[in-house]
């Protein structure tokens, strides 16, 4: 008995956004409950939609019938969780079905084992480019929400000018870190949890090159509807890949173009007020691909 999937399934709540499913899809599989929601990601997806009555009294069969159906392809099932936060990728390992980490996931893992080795390879001083930016839009005293804290190196300038920071990161090591600091330091995941608020402005220093397109596309509207300011900084370049550089653990990076990227600000309510390419003063935090060329340094505004 072959016991590994033979296709993707996505578990997707119900209210998913089409964004948020960011590859292709061949079909879309429902509970009876959740047919209406089902139907409008199929036909914003233009693919099809079954719905399954059983789906919830016999989960494991049904999954492997879908499985077995869809060799190689991506399907999207709505309304079943398994038990696990969605949305999530699931196999079969013989066990049960089991949750697949995500490019994310792993790297977030990456960072939890080698938090003090990257601490040590990047330089001590804060992104002035992009919190300068920041500055000039808004005012002292402001509530920040800084996503991705990491090492807390650039919270500590942000507050130095002035600025509330609530400080957040989805790796426990550098929560552990910045309180060992004696700061205060929220756990936060931008891809799944709320950003609370609101906030004057959010922060993201070399962070959204971690998350694909759709996933950029999740945080953007979040942010959007958590502060009217968003300054953020990326790597400047073309595709994404695996790299183990500099930690000697793999991380996936996104790179990005001009064009692509101020296209999915404004898709998701944004308007770009500046759009700097630099190479800041101690330009590895984090390391990246070879390929990667230059940084972007945005400061966007709610439309």
């Amino acid at each position: 008995m072959n016991l590994m999937c033979p296709a993707r399934i996505l578990l997707l709540p119900g209210d998913v956004q089409e964004a948020a499913v960011g590859e292709r899809i061949a079909q879309v599989y429902a509970a009876t409950f959740d047919a209406a929601a089902g139907s409008r990601l199929a036909e914003q997806l233009g693919v099809q939609l079954t719905v399954l009555p059983d789906l919830v009294r016999r989960p494991d069969a049904e999954l492997q019938s879908i499985a077995d159906l869809h060799r190689g392809e991506t399907v999207v099932v709505l309304g079943l969780d398994l038990g696990l936060k969605l949305p999530a990728i699931v196999e079969h390992t013989g066990d049960g079905w089991t949750r697949v980490p995500t490019e994310n996931e792993r790297t977030l893992a990456t960072y939890e084992q080698a938090a003090e080795k990257f601490r040590a390879s990047i330089p001590t001083e804060a992104n002035h480019d992009l919190i300068t930016l920041l500055a000039d839009a808004v005012p002292p005293g402001a509530r920040v929400l800084e996503l991705g804290s990491g090492t807390g190196r650039d919270a500590n300038e942000l507050e130095r000018r002035g600025f509330a920071v609530r400080r957040t990161d989805a790796t426990d090591a550098f929560l552990q870190m910045m309180r060992a600091d004696g700061h205060t330091a929220d756990p936060l995941n931008a891809l799944t949890d709320d950003f609370g608020g609101p906030y004057a402005a959010v922060f993201a220093d070399a962070v959204f090159l971690h998350f694909d397109r759709s996933q950029l596309t999740t945080v953007l509207r979040k942010a959007v509807h958590a502060a009217p300011v968003l300054a953020f900084s990326t790597k400047a370049g073309s595709g994404e890949e695996w790299s183990n550089r500099y930690l000697d653990l793999p991380r996936h990076f996104v790179l990005w173009q001009e064009d692509p990227l101020r296209d999915l600000l404004t898709e998701t309510g944004w308007t770009v007020r500046k759009f700097i390419r630099s190479e800041p003063p101690g330009d590895n935090a984090p390391r990246l691909p070879d390929r990667a060329a230059g940084w972007f340094q945005v400061l966007a505004t709610r439309s």
